[in-house]
């Protein structure tokens, strides 16, 4: 509102000043033999200064109007073309502006820039990855193999067999005393949290890198892996698709995180996982039914949130974390494919 009244304002000041310039010429040319009949002339029984007055008050607005809608339409071009940009989109050059031109073009340059910084990551991300595998040491390596095993074959099997222990005490009602029986749930269900922990624990222990595997079947497989060791309902909708080895690495470690999360913290019965390619971007997306948690309070102390979004920062991409208390958790990543965008543009 306030630039069309400056517009209306601007115009106005013209229009008088145009006014007044060109009564001034025409009276310098015919001169009057009083000045004062200006005052007092009239046309259609309104005194002609109103007249002028009005006149320029008219043609004021409704060029300070139009003038504003003209700049607006132009301006809305240049927000949009800018939110292509923010959002990795290619920039669009239909319809595009004569006035605007030479501005597009810095446009399609900055745009050039970004794509090309973010193939840059993206190719250290793969550089990285690529070393990473070749220096992973191998005692490391087989360590935490080991370790994990051990895990799995001394601590998970006993923590199973009490769980079944005292799941069987709860169905044959055999304790009487309530508040024994009481305790006896509690138990199991700490023996259920410390299963689960367990296999976060293990999750953590094992390699992350995909070892020769598309990011696709590494998903697949851990979610198959869980499917027969928790009690977790788990759906997932993966695309077929390629993509350069640092993204595949990166975004595996975002959804291992998010899994271990979500199996040592959220208290979910319900997990779903999608893996598609929309619009020149990879979109990674994990949703669970837990218990939620507030945001702004746990980003800021979560190594594994702040880990998550550093990765996908790395990489060009943004993530989005949404919590609801009592309503679960939904992740979502996206990284540009540039090499897509660049053959598009």
């Amino acid at each position: 509102m306030m630039i069309v009244l400056r517009n209306i304002f601007n115009q106005f000041i013209s229009s008088l000043s145009l006014v007044a310039i060109v009564l001034t010429l025409t009276f310098l040319l015919f001169p009057l033999d009083d000045w004062r009949e200006v005052i007092y002339m009239e046309l259609y029984n309104l005194p002609f200064i109103a007249i002028i007055l009005m006149m320029v008050s008219i043609f004021s607005i409704i060029s300070g109007v139009l003038t504003t809608q003209y700049w607006k339409q132009r301006m809305y071009f240049i927000e949009r073309q800018l939110q292509h940009l923010v959002n990795g989109h290619p920039i669009s050059t239909e319809d595009t502006y004569a006035e605007l031109k030479k501005l597009e073009h810095h446009l399609n340059q900055l745009q050039q820039k970004m794509y090309e910084q973010i193939e840059y990551g993206q190719n250290l991300a793969t550089e990285r990855t690529n070393e990473r595998e070749k220096s992973l040491q191998e005692v490391v390596e087989q360590e935490r193999s080991r370790l994990a095993r051990d895990l799995h074959d001394s601590v998970s099997q006993q923590l199973f067999a009490a769980s079944m222990m005292m799941s069987a005490m709860n169905e044959t009602g055999t304790v009487e005393d309530k508040v024994l029986q009481h305790q006896i749930q509690l138990v199991e269900k700490m023996i259920h949290q410390s299963q689960l922990e367990m296999r976060a624990l293990l999750l953590h222990l094992r390699p992350v890198a995909l070892k020769g595997k598309s990011l696709q079947q590494g998903i697949k497989d851990l979610m198959l892996e869980l499917t027969e060791r928790t009690s977790i309902q788990l759906d997932w909708k993966i695309e077929d698709f390629t993509m350069d080895k640092g993204i595949e690495d990166q975004l595996f470690r975002v959804y291992q995180e998010a899994i271990s999360n979500v199996l040592r913290h959220s208290e979910a019965t319900e997990v779903q996982v999608l893996l598609i390619m929309r619009d020149n971007q990879y979109i990674l997306r994990i949703v669970d039914n837990g218990k939620g948690f507030n945001v702004e309070e746990v980003q800021s102390s979560s190594y594994g949130l702040q880990n998550m979004e550093e990765r996908a920062i790395e990489l060009g991409g943004t993530i989005k974390i949404i919590s609801l208390e009592h309503q679960g958790t939904r992740i979502e990543v996206k990284i540009p494919n540039v090499r897509v965008s660049e053959e598009t543009t």
